[in-house]
């Protein structure tokens, strides 16, 4: 148990000063975010980030996949903060421009229930973005980056035969989807990712439905300032 505290405390210093130098060092007069975008993968989400952060009263995290509320929570709320602007700069952006919000955009989160149990702790009143995807196109995505990457080997085909196997095994053993079920099914699954029904199942019983904004990848992609437009009227932001 002490062996288990002394590593966490190293942890904790090593990223929040060694890696995070300056930012680490201020972390205490930098803030936290005001939104989230938590999904999907392969779903536009990096394109989402870069768009976000052309809005001059918004300002996004040093960069996108932080993970802080499933990876990394260990690492703690310096750590986060060190990701986002300082105190000062976000009111000299609000004075100058009516409002000024910061973000993280995570597409890990939607399928992780423990994640979003974290966040409703931490920050209950967020407002939460989904950018959903096809999730046939969605699979495939995914499935092409792991064939790029040397993860899979076998066809598109028989992965997906694989994963209907692995999930009728499931449903016929009468298992509950709890967090066990999302950490050694969903994670591994091609498909799985895309049961958004799922997914957000936990969100809309923790969270306001009013705080959700759900929106597709399609219309991310093609009619990409109507779609950014509805975003920033979510939040509240002059356009």
């Amino acid at each position: 148990m002490q062996s288990t505290g002394l590593k966490r405390i190293y942890q904790i210093c090593y990223y929040v000063l060694c890696k995070r130098h300056f930012y680490g060092i201020t972390s205490s007069l930098r803030v936290l975010p005001d939104f989230l975008v938590i999904g999907i993968g392969r779903g536009g989400t990096t394109s989402c980030f870069h768009y976000l952060s052309q809005h001059p009263s918004i300002i996004g995290s040093a960069y996108d996949e932080i993970g802080f509320f499933d990876e990394n929570f260990h690492l703690g709320l310096n750590w986060y903060r060190s990701m986002f602007p300082t105190k000062f700069l976000k009111k000299k952006i609000a004075k100058r421009f009516g409002k000024c919000l910061t973000y993280d955009v995570t597409p890990s989160y939607i399928w992780k229930p423990w994640a979003a149990r974290r966040i409703k702790e931490l920050f209950s009143g967020i407002k939460l973005i989904a950018v959903l995807r096809n999730p046939t196109d969605r699979a495939y995505s995914q499935y092409h980056l792991s064939l790029r990457n040397g993860v899979v080997k076998s066809s598109f085909e028989e992965v997906i035969e694989e994963d209907i196997k692995t999930f009728k095994k499931f449903e016929d053993s009468g298992s509950i989807i709890d967090d066990e079920h999302f950490r050694h099914y969903i994670k591994k699954s091609y498909l799985g990712r895309g049961f958004y029904a799922h997914h957000l199942k936990i969100w809309f019983e923790l969270f306001d439905r009013k705080q959700i904004l759900i929106l597709t990848s399609e219309e991310l992609s093609t009619d990409t300032n109507k779609t950014m437009n509805k975003i920033f009227q979510f939040l509240d932001l002059i356009l």
